[in-house]
């Protein structure tokens, strides 16, 4: 196993530790730890050229997302939204390069996705206005949207016959696990404290973010 990504994965338990505890030092250095470790492997790995490129500005951009949430939840939070908005866009570029064919398969999973989450999505959007937060609305329907494209555009690969089976299932788990930490994450802040929220958002996120990296650099060190 690659050293990088052991870091990534002791970096991720530390973090965890760290929202458990209320460490706050501790959280300041190991959550962009564990980004910096996923572009270093992804970059030694694989290199960034071509579609690789947008790979490692979806961490970057993501990296920029946990600095500014991290720093503020409340103050920053549309500018972090923003940045992991970016993020998305850069794996939205990554995954469909070359555009893949249109297909019942995606057809399925475009449907399924756009009912699972759409109900989801107008949940936290009825909450709005009782927080205070009906200006959020329009940003939060923009990100919705592309993290949905994002999980479909990942999912995709499943029938992708120029990915390998390994890579396709990583970098699927990856994206769906991206996917429901932007759901607790929104949930426990506009909709209803989730007990031990900040530490399922936080798990589900770098376990996703490392998945997708693994399933990228599975697929492309062949």
């Amino acid at each position: 196993m690659n050293i990088f990504l052991i870091a990534a994965f002791i970096f991720a338990a530390l973090e965890a530790l760290a929202l458990w505890k209320n460490w706050d030092r501790l959280e300041y250095a190991a959550k962009p730890a564990v980004m910096v470790a996923l572009f270093i492997w992804l970059f030694t790995s694989v290199g960034l050229n071509g579609g690789l490129l947008w790979f490692g500005l979806g961490i970057l951009f993501s990296l920029a997302g946990d600095i500014l949430l991290m720093i503020s939840l409340g103050k920053l939070f549309l500018a972090g939204l923003i940045a992991f908005l970016l993020a998305h866009i850069s794996y939205v570029i990554g995954f469909n390069i070359p555009l893949p064919e249109a297909s019942a398969w995606g057809f399925i999973l475009a449907v399924m996705i756009a009912l699972g989450g759409s109900r989801i999505i107008r949940r936290i959007l009825d909450a709005l206005p009782a927080r205070g937060q009906s200006r959020m609305r329009i940003p939060i329907i923009i990100y919705s949207l592309v993290i949905s494209v994002m999980l479909l555009s990942a999912m995709m690969k499943i029938m992708d016959m120029s990915w390998s089976a390994n890579a396709a299932g990583l970098v699927s788990i990856g994206a769906f696990l991206f996917y429901l930490s932007d759901i607790i994450l929104a949930w426990n802040k506009f909709v209803a404290p989730i007990q031990h929220g900040r530490i399922y958002n936080i798990a589900a996120y770098h376990l996703g973010q490392i998945a997708l990296i693994a399933g990228i650099v599975a697929q492309f060190s062949k």
